[in-house]
């Protein structure tokens, strides 16, 4: 069997939404979402799931949902500047070293996307199995805009034009577009040879994506909140666990 490592990076210093990872949403903590669907997914496929936080209120906060961790985020991968995937390596080595052994895959899930299912884990995990070369897979939506379309940027001549364009020009609705997607930061699977590269972004030449069929939030500010937990107390979505 494959050996699956769960990471769920909470750091404790959000500015945009102060203690956002177990500020009550809908009556539960926002962490307690994405605890849930991991185990869930752990359950099918024997995984471990690993905390990663600088913060003693989120410690406390996933050991009374019975998710327990010695390790500490380490103040440098604690500030605004960190980078994501420094912070995952970090974790993956602590791991490992209970392990005795090297993960296969990686699956992390971010606390403030917490909109995702284990059949939407599991079908993401399938796609980036079938592909040998492939390093990484994350979940994405449609986008809103369109670079092609109406999407612009500054020309460089005090003028502004589109992003991209096509090779004919004949992109003359958002319909004729390429499409493109929105990161939305669900969930992302990473082969463990990825963690070797020195590689600083999920994006890399060899990435897959997993287009989700539903909404997906990713709580930045604190509207946000109100307009998911609004859904949530009036059943307007059923996708959560």
């Amino acid at each position: 069997m494959l050996n699956i490592l769960i990471t769920l990076c909470a750091r404790g210093g959000s500015k945009g939404i102060p203690g956002k990872n177990i500020k009550p949403l809908a009556g539960k903590p926002l962490l307690e979402y994405t605890i849930e669907v991991a185990r869930n997914f752990a359950k099918d496929y024997n995984a471990k799931i690993a905390l990663s936080t600088d913060d003693d209120k989120i410690k406390q906060a996933a050991a009374q949902l019975h998710l327990n961790t010695n390790y500490s985020r380490p103040n440098e991968l604690a500030s605004d500047s960190a980078g994501k995937i420094d912070t995952i390596r970090d974790l993956l080595l602590y791991e490992e070293s209970l392990f005795g052994d090297q993960y296969d895959y990686i699956l992390d899930l971010d606390l403030t996307s917490p909109l995702r299912t284990k059949e939407d884990l599991k079908e993401g995990f399938d796609l980036i199995q079938k592909n040998e070369n492939a390093l990484t897979l994350f979940s994405v939506n449609p986008a809103a805009r369109n670079p092609y379309f109406n999407m612009v940027e500054p020309a460089g001549n005090g003028y502004f034009d589109l992003i991209k364009k096509s090779s004919d020009g004949s992109v003359m609705s958002r319909q004729m577009a390429p499409p493109v997607y929105d990161l939305n930061a669900s969930f992302y699977w990473y082969k463990r040879s990825f963690f070797d590269l020195g590689l600083k972004s999920p994006i890399t030449s060899r990435s897959l994506i997993f287009e989700m069929k539903h909404i997906c939030f990713d709580l930045d500010h604190p509207i946000d909140f109100e307009f998911l937990e609004y859904l949530i107390v009036n059943k307007k979505i059923d996708i959560l666990c």
